[in-house]
């Protein structure tokens, strides 16, 4: 299965292009960003070197959906829907990130609310997970308004919380597909 191109109402979701290198390391390299993510920044080599693992691995095998989030032609952010790496859950996760520049303007929601509809739609799932860093408030906020649940907490090794989010399928809100 080939990842495929999504549309919101404003973003469009593609797989990634060689030539999205940069804008990628870019994102990641940026604190603000690379925090929420994984266990934080990583240098910008392990960055390149993750680039590059979408194309040899997870494209090359296709192991699960990555895309590039573009808002008029631009790369504004990444997401991706897969088998949770985490004991924790059991299923697949929703995986966003946006640049700062993008942030406040319903991106996020968009991108969110499509992972969760293809995850439903496309792949048959009937959950959706997140993972969150408790102190993250900007993504459980969101997530909570498009039909999350927080089902439990997990501390990690390093003494940090990680709240674990649920949504079942068929279980949306009124309005949960619209943009913020």
């Amino acid at each position: 299965m080939t990842t495929p191109t999504l549309h919101t109402g404003r973003l469009l979701l593609e797989p990634y292009t060689l030539a999205d290198e940069d804008g990628f390391v870019a994102l990641f390299q940026d604190a603000r960003v690379s925090r929420w993510m994984g266990d934080g920044p990583c240098t910008e080599s392990e960055d390149r070197a993750l680039f590059e693992r979408i194309f040899s691995k997870v494209y090359a095998q296709e192991l699960f959906d990555v895309w590039a989030v573009r808002q008029g032609g631009r790369l504004v952010g990444h997401a991706e829907i897969k088998p949770s790496p985490s004991s924790d859950v059991d299923g697949h996760e929703i995986v966003y990130a946006l640049a700062p520049a993008a942030w406040g303007h319903g991106f996020g929601t968009e991108i969110a609310q499509t992972l969760t509809s293809y995850g439903f739609d496309v792949l048959g799932l009937t959950e959706v997970h997140a993972t969150v860093a408790a102190e993250n408030a900007a993504s459980l906020a969101l997530l909570g308004r498009i039909g999350f649940r927080h089902v439990r907490d997990t501390v990690e090794d390093d003494g940090s919380t990680t709240r674990v989010l649920t949504r079942s399928a068929g279980a949306g809100i009124a309005g949960a597909d619209q943009p913020r």
